[in-house]
């Protein structure tokens, strides 16, 4: 059993390598295309364009804050996501990336709603979806803590696993 424990340790330690590496490929993107903008001038294109570059950074972020979720829950503390405390911690991390990168997606459909106004009903959807997904996760954390209290040493335990990070 600690063998297959080990692989599944090894495997997400890869994902998270994956993860990673996908961020910095988005970062080389974003990158070129905000240089390539800036190199032809500020027009309205290249604006848009920057704006594009915006939009690619915010991926490189969730690539990036999800590989470092993965390594410090899964391979550095080697947690399970079984108490409560463990899975507000986890599905927090998850939905700050994921509402702000909604977020940054919605204002750049917003900018290039600008130019079509068929496509103001699609940022229009994203903003709301954002909007949906942090009452959502209020929700979750609000009925979350009435849970931990039911399970005080839950929390104990997760405040014990964070010492693995801060070294």
């Amino acid at each position: 059993m600690k063998a297959l424990h080990a692989l599944f340790t090894a495997v997400h330690a890869t994902i998270a390598l994956m993860f990673a590496l996908v961020a910095l490929a988005m970062l080389w993107i974003a990158g070129s295309k905000g240089w390539n903008a800036l190199s032809n001038g500020l027009g309205s294109q290249e604006s848009m364009a920057i704006v594009e570059a915006l939009g690619v950074l915010a991926a490189a972020v969730v690539a990036l804050q999800i590989s470092q979720t993965i390594v410090e829950e899964e391979v550095i503390r080697d947690a399970h996501i079984s108490g409560p405390t463990r899975v507000r911690r986890f599905v927090s991390r998850f939905m700050v990336v994921l509402v702000v990168a909604l977020s940054i997606e919605g204002l750049i459909a917003t900018f290039k709603a600008q130019e079509e106004a068929s496509s103001l009903l699609y940022s229009s959807a994203l903003i709301a979806a954002c909007g949906f997904l942090l009452f959502g996760w209020g929700m979750f954390v609000h009925l979350n803590r009435s849970a931990e209290e039911l399970e005080p040493e839950a929390m104990e335990a997760a405040k014990g696993e964070d010492h693995k990070i801060n070294q």
